[in-house]
């Protein structure tokens, strides 16, 4: 049986309780859960409330990752249990570590002309080239892919900020533009600047019944915790080499 079908024991209970609301893993539940665990002594169980259904395919990987054994699922009132028992500390610890250390890893090819496909994991998309003026082209340009990447990050990251705070985001849109220090260094024809983003700005369009300046705050929070903004905002180790095939 599949860890997202396990389904857990009519008997078993739990004082130590996690209120998930309508969170997903995606949307702020996991920092929820792993708040409300440093509270459950080892080996006892948390319980784990949701109305969302994709957290059961999505936290036994978290369990996985963080060594707390899932016990699987049951349906409760108007909601899911989860139960997960509190692995030993020490490993934790040493899966922590792990996490930290961890390389995140693309891989792409060419497919001739000017795309390329990345491959992650269990995904793959197309690339353009670097930078295009065209009004159409068969993919979307390398930079607006980090465009698109700071931008997702910033979303994302201001609802699970908000979700920790009870604060309810109705719609969110982010605009974000950028220009580049000098193209014309990537094709070859300029030798002065360089070819990367020299400035990026943008504005977050935000409906909330949350009082503006504790938005304002979050947003400050979101931007100064993004990773993709930390990668573009610091000095980042370049190493990449080449192999002849």
């Amino acid at each position: 049986m599949s860890e997202e079908n396990l389904r857990a024991p009519d008997d078993l209970v739990t004082n130590h309780i996690c209120e998930g609301g309508n969170l997903d893993c995606g949307s702020g539940l996991l920092l929820l859960i792993r708040n409300a665990m440093d509270a459950v002594p080892q080996n006892e169980i948390l319980e784990i409330r949701s109305t969302e259904t994709s957290v059961r395919e999505d936290l036994p990987a978290w369990c996985r990752m963080t060594q707390n054994p899932y016990l699987g699922w049951r349906a409760g009132k108007g909601h899911l249990n989860f139960f997960v028992r509190r692995g030993d500390v020490e490993t934790q610890n040493d899966a922590i570590n792990k996490a930290r250390a961890y390389r995140w890893q693309t891989r792409t090819r060419w497919n001739g002309g000017m795309t390329a496909t990345i491959f992650c994991r269990n995904h793959s998309w197309f690339v353009g080239q670097p930078a295009s003026f065209d009004v159409q082209d068969a993919a979307p340009s390398a930079v607006e892919y980090v465009l698109g990447a700071l931008g997702a990050c910033l979303a994302l990251g201001l609802q699970i900020r908000a979700s920790q705070r009870n604060i309810a985001i109705d719609e969110m849109e982010i605009s974000l533009s950028g220009t580049l220090d000098n193209i014309f260094v990537f094709l070859g024809t300029a030798t002065n600047g360089h070819s990367g983003f020299k400035e990026i700005t943008g504005t977050l369009y935000v409906q909330s019944d949350a009082d503006e300046n504790v938005l304002r705050a979050l947003w400050q929070e979101t931007v100064a915790a993004s990773p993709v903004a930390n990668s573009l905002a610091r000095n980042v180790a370049l190493n990449v080499g080449i192999r002849a095939m």
